[in-house]
C-alpha cells in the first residue's frame, strides 16, 4: 500500500512545474541561469552540478551558495552550496542542495572528482538522491554521473554530461527512474571577453530542449548575459559582479505560462 501510495503522489508531482524545477535537470548558479539554463561550460564550483567534467579545467578553489525562487512560489525555491579544491592532481568538488517545501522536497548531497589531461578534462560524481513526502515517507537512491570537456581549438570546446548512469529509482517504494539525461554542447570563446554556448538536452522520457546563451565582459569587473531555452520556452537575462576573490550573480526567467524565476548566486575563491 505505501508503494503504491508513493508512485501516485510522484506521478502527479511530476507535472510539467516540477519537471522544469527539477534539482537533476535544472542547472546550478545564478550564472547558468540567466544563459538559458546551459550547463556544460560552467567556470566555477558549479560545475560540480552543471558538469562535473568541466570543474578542473576553469573553477579555482572556491565555495559557492546560490538560491533560486521560481514563479512566486516558495515551494518550488532550491537552496544550494557547491565547493572545488584545486590540486596539482585535479579538483574536488562537492554540492549540497535542497528543493521544495514542508509538503513536497528533494535533498542531493554528493562528492566528485575531475582531472585534465591534454586537450580533454574529465570528471565523475556520486550523489544522494532524496525525496521527501509529507504523510507518505521518504526515499532514496544513488546516482552516478560522468561529463567532459574536450579543447577542439584555442576557442572552440565540446562539452557532455551523462546523469544517472545507474538508471537509479526514486525509492524501494516506486517503479519510477529518477531523471536521465544526456547532454551535448559546443562553447566558443571568439575573445577572452565574449562566450558563445549551445546545447542540446534530452532527458529520457521528455522532448529534447535546445539552449543557447551568451556572456560579455563589460569592463574590468561586470558580466552580461542573456539566453534562450526551447522546452520549456524560456528567455533569460543576467547579470554578475567579479571583484578580486568575490563574485556576485544573479539570473532572470520569463516562462509564458508560469511567469518569473529569480536567482542570486556568490561566490568566495583563494
Amino acid at each position: 500500500m505505501k508503494r503504491a501510495l508513493f508512485s501516485c503522489f510522484w506521478v502527479l508531482v511530476t507535472i510539467p512545474v516540477f519537471a522544469q524545477t527539477d534539482p537533476q535537470s535544472q542547472a546550478h548558479g545564478a550564472r547558468s541561469q540567466g544563459m538559458g539554463n546551459v550547463k556544460l561550460f560552467s567556470d566555477d564550483s558549479w560545475a560540480y552540478f552543471n558538469n562535473i567534467g568541466a570543474l578542473d579545467r576553469w573553477s579555482d578553489t572556491q565555495i559557492s551558495v546560490a538560491v533560486d525562487q521560481r514563479f512566486g512560489l516558495k515551494e518550488l525555491s532550491t537552496l544550494g552550496i557547491s565547493g572545488a579544491l584545486r590540486k596539482e592532481y585535479g579538483t574536488y568538488g562537492f554540492g549540497i542542495s535542497r528543493f521544495g517545501g514542508d509538503l513536497f522536497n528533494q535533498q542531493i548531497v554528493g562528492m566528485g572528482f575531475s582531472n585534465t589531461l591534454g586537450i580533454v578534462s574529465l570528471g565523475t560524481k556520486l550523489e544522494w538522491f532524496q525525496t521527501q513526502i509529507e504523510g507518505f515517507g521518504s526515499g532514496h537512491g544513488l546516482v552516478f554521473c560522468l561529463g567532459g570537456v574536450a579543447e577542439l581549438g584555442p576557442k572552440i570546446f565540446l562539452g557532455a554530461h551523462f546523469s544517472n548512469l545507474t538508471q537509479s529509482k526514486i525509492s524501494k517504494y516506486s517503479d519510477q527512474k529518477l531523471p536521465a539525461l544526456i547532454q551535448m554542447g559546443l562553447g566558443y570563446f571568439p575573445t577572452e571577453l565574449l562566450k558563445i554556448l549551445v546545447e542540446l538536452e534530452k532527458d529520457v522520457d521528455l522532448t529534447p530542449s535546445v539552449k543557447a546563451g551568451i556572456e560579455y565582459q563589460l569592463g574590468e569587473w561586470i558580466l552580461l548575459r542573456t539566453g534562450i531555452n526551447s522546452h520549456p520556452s524560456r528567455l533569460s537575462f543576467g547579470l554578475g559582479i567579479r571583484k578580486d576573490r568575490f563574485g556576485l550573480d544573479y539570473g532572470y526567467g520569463q516562462q509564458s505560462a508560469l511567469g518569473r524565476t529569480h536567482h542570486f548566486s556568490a561566490f568566495l575563491k583563494w
